[in-house]
């Protein structure tokens, strides 16, 4: 009998040890989870969202070697980590650079440099062998969390790559012409081809697909703690399923979601936190190139504030992956006025992005579908980010979400040259002025007092009708003493 009762405690003792380990262990997980305090409206006024290319951003292309680089980022004030595409690509009708398929290059070695588009995903719920394992993703995600910024993933939600298991399990998920066969997606303006023949296109007019979409969403929010979305072509997308997305996700986590579209704008209303600027993005090329001038920016700025609602925002950019590759390097784009812009970009009402290399002054263009690498020397613009970024997560001047600081444009005797404007709020003061041409300009502006010249550290004092002149391309930003 006392044997019986021995054996009883030293299972319970057992048991208790093993419920006490369990239990440490999920306080412990719970710690890790909760690292990070939840998305906020607050975090939005003041982030810096960092686009990162794991595949081009080293030279091993691994998720590891991008999270050992994430406590850097912090000099740079990024808050916001947007992960392009980590997903497997489809191999059928894989694209190579020069517009050919890899299926048409006979040469076998020939045909492995090239990596196809991002964006032909053939599993939403797995990560790129290329880059790692679920482990290693995991690893850069609460690397970010520990370090104070959040990760939203890239989300495709348009097409799926060719090899997509649901192509052969749901085929009436997906758009199909008159023979049912289906097609890649097609430009409802013309009804022609996007050209875009590496992608199947969905058809979101399938209840059951919208409700698998969104449970792979959650997946990665359930699972894996990520922090939100970017959503590709979002605009491609039908308004309302993007709404039951936001609120299936939101369900489960606070989150953040990020559209790559200006319009419609009641993509902003219920479904998204942020959009593309675009629009202003092509003017600020376009002034670059001497094609438009300052005056042009204000009738824009004027647009804007009378067509979205007053918590509406935008991402401001003077590069991106699609910009890079496709258009041209920031320099090709907008050459000398290049940093005029960038400061630019960081002092209007929104969030200044950051894509992987420009912090290296990269001038080149990445390879799409091949393995390319960023460069890694510090040069002009690191520092100036650093400088930058700092202001924008420290000064309420720059609050640039849904409670923006106010943007008020500043009259000046050379509208067509120069850009000026003031941002305020709670007592704090800042403006940005330009010269917006390739040329020298004398003016004066509707500002007076004593000012701390924010890039240069020196002190200034503008006194009322004082002429300044600024050189080519030449900005300040200004804070009130």
């Amino acid at each position: 009998m006392k044997k019986i009762v021995l054996v009883l405690m030293i299972f319970s003792f057992l048991v208790s040890c093993k419920n006490e380990s369990e239990k440490d262990q999920n306080t412990v997980a719970e710690t890790a989870k909760d690292s990070l305090a939840p998305v906020s409206d607050e975090m939005m006024e003041t982030a810096v969202i960092y686009e990162a290319n794991i595949r081009q951003y080293s030279p091993e292309g691994t998720f590891d070697a991008f999270t050992k680089d994430i406590p850097q980022l912090k000099e740079l004030g990024v808050k916001v980590i947007w992960l392009m595409p980590m997903y497997p690509i489809s191999m059928k009708n894989r694209k190579a650079t020069g517009g050919r398929n890899v299926e048409d290059i006979e040469d076998l070695e020939e045909r492995k440099k090239y990596l196809g588009s991002y964006y032909a995903i053939s599993d939403y719920r797995a990560v790129n062998p290329e880059h790692g394992n679920m482990e290693d993703f995991d690893e850069l995600v609460q690397t970010a969390h520990d370090n104070g910024m959040y990760v939203i993933l890239d989300w495709v939600a348009n097409h799926t790559g060719w090899d997509h298991q649901w192509l052969e399990d749901h085929k009436d998920w997906y758009t199909q012409n008159e023979k049912g066969e289906v097609v890649d997606p097609i430009n409802d303006e013309t009804g022609e081809s996007w050209g875009w023949t590496d992608v199947a296109d969905l058809n979101f007019d399938n209840q059951e697909l919208r409700k698998a979409m969104i449970e792979d969403m959650l997946f990665w929010v359930r699972e894996h703690d990520v922090d939100g979305f970017r959503a590709d072509a979002a605009h491609s997308v039908p308004t309302d399923f993007w709404e039951t997305a936001a609120e299936a996700i939101k369900a489960e986590k606070p989150v953040f979601m990020l559209a790559e579209a200006q319009d419609p704008k009641d993509l902003f209303h219920n479904a998204f936190d942020m959009g593309y600027n675009w629009e202003g993005h092509h003017i600020m090329n376009s002034i670059a190139k001497g094609e438009k001038s300052a005056k042009d920016w204000d009738e824009y700025m004027q647009k804007i504030d009378t067509t979205f609602q007053e918590d509406d925002f935008l991402m401001n950019f003077v590069t991106n992956h699609d910009e890079n590759s496709w258009a041209g390097t920031v320099r090709e784009r907008m050459g000398d006025a290049s940093e005029a812009m960038l400061a630019l970009s960081y002092t209007i009402p929104g969030m200044p992005l950051i894509y992987s290399g420009q912090e290296y002054d990269m001038d080149k263009r990445l390879l799409f579908f091949e393995k390319d690498t960023i460069p890694k020397t510090k040069g002009k613009v690191y520092p100036l980010l650093e400088k930058l970024g700092e202001l924008k997560n420290t000064n309420p001047a720059l609050n640039g979400g849904k409670n923006a600081a106010s943007y008020i444009d500043i009259k000046t005797s050379a509208e067509e040259n120069i850009l000026a404007f003031k941002r305020e709020k709670d007592g704090e003061v800042l403006y940005y002025v330009a010269n917006m041409t390739a040329a020298p300009v004398s003016f004066t502006a509707e500002m007076e007092g004593d000012f701390s010249d924010y890039m240069s550290g020196s002190e200034l004092s503008i006194s009322k009708d004082q002429e300044m002149q600024f050189e080519p391309w030449a900005y300040k930003i200004l804070i009130n003493k």
